[in-house]
């Protein structure tokens, strides 16, 4: 068994995080206090081959492993956890499009995403369903050579910036889970309406729902095969759950990074703080809590790259990664005091950032209810 990184992975790295470093953690929080999308920072990360990692050669990308994609989003997110998104839903939308869409939309529209000039958004969750993504009321009635599509989405990253959207709707309701398919629809159609969100964090990541009111759109704007959108959500939420659990512990990591040099210098009671055991003693554990979470997730990517099972390990990572990186911070926030709690430390937006993503592609208790599924048997699951 090796641990170790290839020098290639090591040298990219090292790049990304001093591109993170120097060139989006200084606006992280500008474009929160502006409830802005950090599109200024796209377009560098587009041009340093960011929004293309897992997206091939032939369509303009990088062609990177899935491990390579985690170590970068990890790296991106120290500096901009929103920016991480512009990792984590090109991945995403870029394995969906490959392997589902047709000649044309990846001619184009990948093509674009990659270079930063369209921006992709997934639109699944509707206001009486989450968790329960079977339970899909958008509906999508083939008309001749078009689909009609009514419904409304919510809780979607990046619509308010986006310039199309995969769209999960029933085209069989009586199939259930089988009778969901998957849409490209441009944002530009009549009949489309997009309500921004007023969140707590992510402001960059402009939130918001999609109202569809007769939308028409091509057949061929069908992605893979009627019925087949539900398996292609869940076999690409394997993956986006680890980078998001990733996202989270880089911003996790840099934020302890910062405390620990934070208690080296002040002082209370004529000592330095990293002298009390009270403190030191938390630093240190969270240090190694979130190693193990790292490999776990490192771990889920390799078994993704070499095609093996990793539905239980993605759970785990999308369980404990944000979870365990929303106490990291808080304990973190504690520690800096009312400096800590004050938007001239990126602390509390960190705090604020992680928690949407303890929401986003299921919360603990689904990971919890997937895990009981594979581990005890899925005749014995609660849904």
């Amino acid at each position: 068994m090796d641990f170790n990184l290839s020098d290639e992975q090591k040298s990219m790295v090292k790049f990304v995080r001093s591109f993170s470093e120097k060139e989006l953690l200084p606006k992280y929080g500008y474009w929160d206090k502006n409830e802005e999308f950090p599109k200024e920072q796209w377009t560098k990360m587009a041009e340093l081959g960011l929004l293309g990692l897992r997206v091939s050669t032939e369509y303009g990308g990088q062609g990177t492993d899935c491990l390579m994609a985690g170590l970068i989003a990890e790296e991106i997110a120290r500096g901009d956890f929103n920016c991480g998104y512009g990792v984590m839903t090109t991945c995403l939308n870029g394995d969906i499009l490959e392997r589902f869409a047709s000649e044309a939309i990846k001619r184009s529209l990948m093509t674009d995403m990659v270079k930063g000039e369209k921006v992709v958004c997934i639109s699944l969750t509707e206001p009486h369903c989450g968790a329960d993504a079977a339970a899909l009321k958008t509906r999508a009635v083939k008309k001749g050579d078009t689909y009609v599509l009514n419904g409304e989405k919510s809780s979607i990253s990046l619509l308010l910036a986006a310039d199309a959207a995969i769209v999960f709707a029933k085209t069989d309701p009586s199939a259930g889970a089988k009778g969901i398919s998957a849409f490209l629809v441009p944002l530009d159609l009549p009949g489309i309406v997009r309500h921004p969100y007023s969140d707590m964090g992510e402001k960059a990541i402009v939130r918001g729902s999609l109202f569809l009111e007769d939308v028409a759109i091509p057949a061929e704007n069908l992605i893979g095969e009627e019925g087949g959108g539900f398996i292609q959500v869940m076999q690409a939420f394997d993956y986006s759950r680890v980078i998001i659990a990733l996202m989270c512990l880089g911003a996790a990591q840099v934020t302890l990074e910062e405390t620990i040099e934070y208690v080296k210098v002040r002082e209370t009671f004529g000592k330095p703080l990293a002298k009390n055991q009270g403190i030191s003693f938390p630093l240190v554990e969270w240090m190694t809590k979130l190693e193990m979470v790292r490999l776990l997730c490192y771990k889920a990517l390799w078994l993704r790259d070499v095609g093996l099972p990793h539905t239980k390990e993605a759970a785990m990572c999308k369980w404990q990664g944000p979870e365990l990186a929303a106490a990291v911070i808080h304990d973190c926030l504690l520690i800096h005091g009312h400096y800590g709690y004050t938007n001239e430390f990126p602390i509390e937006q960190r705090l604020r950032d992680v928690i949407g993503l303890q929401i986003g592609d299921g919360t603990a208790q689904v990971q919890k209810m997937i895990l009981c599924r594979e581990y005890i048997g899925r005749e014995f699951r609660v849904y």
